[in-house]
């Protein structure tokens, strides 16, 4: 197994060293779990679904959308790197 350093552009450090960076991963794990949950319960009990649903769905694409990001200035670095095996 190799080891990789990489160098990722001073806007992300600012971003990951945040407080913006702990809000969305503590939506991480509301949005594996509880979002899809929120979602069955407002489809099956029409509570509040005029909310729960574009709010559900917010979380769900907004952190992944945001993870992303983050993946592919991690990956580019990776891919200006040459790694001698």
């Amino acid at each position: 197994m190799a080891k990789v350093t990489i160098e990722v552009d001073a806007r992300w450090v600012k971003v990951v060293r945040s407080p913006l960076y702990w809000i969305v991963a503590l939506l991480q794990g509301v949005s594996l779990t509880f979002a899809p949950l929120f979602l069955y319960w407002s489809g099956k009990w029409h509570y509040l679904e005029w909310l729960m649903v574009p709010s559900c769905f917010a979380v769900i694409l907004l952190v992944g959308f945001f993870y992303r990001l983050l993946g592919n200035a991690v990956i580019a670095e990776l891919r200006k790197k040459e790694i001698a095996a």
